[in-house]
């Protein structure tokens, strides 16, 4: 028998009783990687990319159809070789895109129960093939990415955010929180890297003149969106858990700045003696453009489990 790799589920909330099942590949040519590139993340929409090179997924299509295809062919991705498209909540920026890239190019969606029933509305039709619902406690595959959502505390109807796994790594990416939950530290401790929200200045939000007092006061709420002084203090509460990349995300273009969020989160890290670049990478997703691919990879060798 040839040398074979088992690809195993993600450790499953603590459960006890887990029915351990793979998926068996032949490994001796191959080499493992998880891909993440940010191609927009922001209040005025949202798309990331996570690739294993034959599974290619979106992380919600909050921008036009148009925009999104131009900013995969522009990290070279064809949109015909995507896999599907995980979103996590049906605000528009973050499904704007979603009704136009399935039909365009036979993707399922994948949402929650209560996700889907918020946003079918919203994206025109959709093949009933290509819908693909899910209770936010359980967890399932895409192809051989293993997918654990997680309920977030957010004014959507059914929100989630995404741990990835696959090859012994994982990713998570964890936005329109309005408060760090200690679910979600949970559920995103110890991964490899974690796209974090860093939404906005809490001065800043408060001196808009643009934003009405409800506005200002839904952001601040226990169901709107994370500061950069409550991100920083989760950050330094991940570098704890093992985190190895803190990327700050979904920042506001009205009342948050890219230079901003690095630094409170730089500082706080610093007061504590965790040195940025050193003890942990940190860097803030772009809100317009993709500038930056993270790829996380092993050699073959190093996956063997039997033989």
């Amino acid at each position: 028998m040839g040398n074979f790799l088992l690809l195993l589920p993600p450790p499953l909330r603590g459960a006890k009783n887990h029915t351990i099942m793979g998926v068996l590949y032949h490994w001796r040519f191959m080499t493992m990687s998880l891909t993440l590139c940010p191609l927009y993340s922001g209040s005025s929409g949202n798309a990331l990319f996570v690739s294993t090179g034959k599974t290619r997924l979106l992380i919600d299509a909050g921008l036009s159809g148009k925009a999104i295809v131009s900013a995969l062919e522009a990290i070279g991705i064809d949109p015909l070789t995507l896999t599907g498209i995980l979103v996590t909540h049906e605000h528009s920026d973050h499904i704007k895109g979603a009704g136009i890239l399935s039909r365009k190019y036979d993707l399922p969606l994948f949402a929650s129960k209560g996700t889907w029933e918020a946003m079918k509305g919203l994206i025109g039709s959709v093949s009933p093939t290509n819908v693909r619902t899910f209770d936010p406690k359980e967890d399932f595959f895409v192809k051989e990415i293993g997918v654990v959502p997680f309920s977030v505390p957010h004014d959507a109807a059914d929100p989630v955010g995404y741990r990835l796994f696959y090859g012994g790594f994982s990713l998570s990416i964890a936005t329109d929180l309005g408060y760090y939950s200690s679910h979600v530290h949970q559920m995103i401790s110890g991964s490899d890297i974690v796209l974090l929200e860093s939404n906005h200045d809490e001065n800043m939000l408060l001196a808009n003149p643009k934003y009405t007092h409800r506005l200002k006061q839904r952001i601040l709420s226990r169901t709107g969106h994370l500061s950069n002084e409550t991100c920083a203090q989760a950050v330094l509460n991940l570098v704890e858990s093992g985190v190895n990349h803190v990327i700050l995300g979904h920042l506001s273009g009205e009342n948050n700045m890219p230079e901003l969020a690095y630094e409170v989160s730089r500082q706080t890290l610093l007061a504590q003696g965790v040195v940025p670049g050193r003890d942990i990478g940190l860097d803030v997703a772009p809100r317009h453009q993709a500038d930056q691919v993270y790829t996380l990879t092993h050699r073959p060798s190093q996956f063997a489990v039997g033989i």
